[in-house]
């Protein structure tokens, strides 16, 4: 994993939840926990084995937020989010896909 990255920046980044893209931060307990089952749905094997790791980090995500009582991905402190941001992919291993 690369340096940490700015905390504002991965709360600020798009995601696709509920049916729209939103800022990270405002996505919702019961958001995080639909990605990581439907990361899970994917989950395969050769190329789509990547999506575990992705999907478990979702899960671990929505463990938090559960265990702290948060509503929202901004509730949290955001130095723990930004550790997070390349495996839950929310910023792309590396920081680009390019």
């Amino acid at each position: 994993m690369s340096a940490r990255i700015d905390p504002a920046v991965v709360l600020a980044e798009p995601v696709f939840a509920g049916g729209r893209s939103k800022p990270f931060a405002e996505l919702t307990a019961a958001e995080v926990a639909e990605r990581a089952q439907e990361l899970r749905d994917v989950t395969g094997w050769g190329p789509t084995a990547k999506v575990g790791s992705v999907a478990r980090a979702w899960g671990e995500l929505a463990r938090t937020m559960e265990e702290r009582g948060v509503a929202i991905v901004g509730e949290l402190d955001p130095a723990a989010v930004s550790e997070r941001a390349e495996r839950l992919w929310v910023v792309p291993p590396g920081g680009s896909l390019l």
